[in-house]
């Protein structure tokens, strides 16, 4: 890693990532609570639903809204006092004390906690050139891989030591030092601002929505979101109904899923930077439709089969993440990233939210719990991922274009001794 990037370099990506799995990890160990929150605050599952779509909604609307202040302003002032939101709404929920609190502080929580993410990519874009940004991409992708090998067992553990409200806290005890840390040490992230911004933060937002090269962009987002969000809802269900896993052994099946993405997602970043980012995006998607339709088919399977099919398919689903985030980087203009990556994740977040709509209406449980037309969804995902490799094409002929007219701006003069 030191033969590519500088020290300072090191820190921030380091600083990038930790934060965001402070963010990721607040909303996984809220599921392994389920079972604790339903009775403790005498809520129903369609309550708790609502707890849990509450952070998605208030995050894509407050990311969508951010995004025409999102190139206005210093990246390192937008990522503190977002950060800083986002630490307070997590402290709410630690702290409250009936289902209506909980239910407010994670609108809170989603409102600061949607655009961070948005942010962090904004600063990558800035920092680091093309050429090293699957790299970077790889890095931060490990966030979300560690976030699942920890969210459940630390939520489970936590909470039969000290109660649901401890999980929370822990991460407001963790982000607090982190946050100090990036305030006193990252520097001002505001190339973007040598050029005046002209428009007014409505008019900025409208222009980045509708220019032509964005929106398909925010197009392909959508069904890559979609796509990939159809499987996760009913992810439990299908391994413990279906294949016969007990309770017992989704743990170790997500913490093993967990560890092979975390140590997998480097190495694609490099990839990806060495290959191509289409490439190796393609060759991602191909495998993840051949083994979503096979494991969507599986009927009871020992837990070993399951284990493989699982670390495969999620190491796949990484890498279309870590290529495609790479590729998007190239689309926007400095003046537009902001606000750019902020329509794209509010486009991913409601995206999620919808697939999740559209597999619930395909999957159904009958009495004895068994998942009908689960190979449905698995044809369905598998569609929606060949459809994705067409549009990515042309997203990756956009990138190549701007490319060859210029370098990438700002990003090539990160050695500086400034830093």
């Amino acid at each position: 890693m030191s033969k590519t990037f500088n020290r300072y370099q090191i820190f921030v990506i380091a600083a990038l990532t930790i934060l965001q799995f402070t963010i990721i990890l607040d909303f996984m160990v809220l599921s392994p609570l389920s079972a604790f929150l339903l009775p403790a605050l005498k809520i129903t599952t369609a309550q708790f639903g609502m707890v849990v779509s509450a952070y998605a909604w208030s995050a894509g609307l407050s990311g969508l809204l951010a995004a025409g202040f999102a190139d206005k302003y210093d990246r390192k002032k937008m990522l503190i006092i977002f950060y800083i939101g986002f630490l307070v709404g997590t402290l709410l929920c630690g702290l409250a004390p009936n289902y209506e609190l909980l239910l407010g502080a994670r609108i809170v929580t989603g409102i600061f906690g949607g655009v961070i993410g948005s942010v962090v990519f904004a600063i990558v874009t800035d920092m680091f050139p093309m050429e090293v940004r699957g790299r970077v991409m790889g890095f931060l992708q490990m966030a979300f891989a560690g976030a699942q090998v920890l969210g459940l067992p630390i939520g489970l553990y936590l909470n039969n030591i000290y109660g649901w409200h401890s999980p929370f806290l822990m991460i407001v005890a963790l982000g607090v030092p982190l946050g100090i840390v990036i305030a006193l040490y990252l520097k001002p992230v505001d190339s973007h601002l040598t050029t005046k911004m002209e428009k007014s933060p409505l008019a900025h937002l409208a222009h980045t929505f509708v220019k032509p090269d964005y929106l398909k962009t925010f197009a392909a987002t959508t069904l890559l979101a979609t796509g990939g969000f159809m499987l996760m809802p009913f992810g439990s269900a299908f391994a413990i109904n279906n294949l016969k896993l007990t309770a017992d052994q989704l743990p170790t099946l997500y913490m093993v899923t967990g560890i092979f993405s975390m140590v997998t997602a480097p190495i694609i970043g490099r990839l990806a930077d060495s290959w191509g980012k289409y490439t190796v995006f393609s060759v991602c998607s191909f495998l993840v439709m051949i083994v979503v339709i096979f494991y969507c088919n599986l009927e009871v399977t020992p837990f070993w089969i399951v284990v493989c099919f699982s670390v495969f398919m999620f190491i796949n689903i990484s890498g279309r993440i870590i290529s495609s985030s790479a590729m998007y980087s190239g689309i926007p203009t400095p003046l537009d990233r902001g606000a750019f990556m902020a329509i794209n994740s509010a486009v991913q977040m409601v995206s999620g939210g919808i697939a999740s709509m559209i597999a619930g209406m395909i999957v159904y449980q009958t009495e004895s719990g068994y998942l009908e037309n689960y190979p449905i969804l698995g044809y369905v995902v598998a569609g929606a991922t060949l459809i994705t490799i067409i549009m990515m094409y042309f997203i990756n002929q956009m990138v190549m274009k701007k490319l060859s007219v210029a370098p990438t701006p700002a990003t090539v003069t990160v050695e500086t001794s400034s830093h």
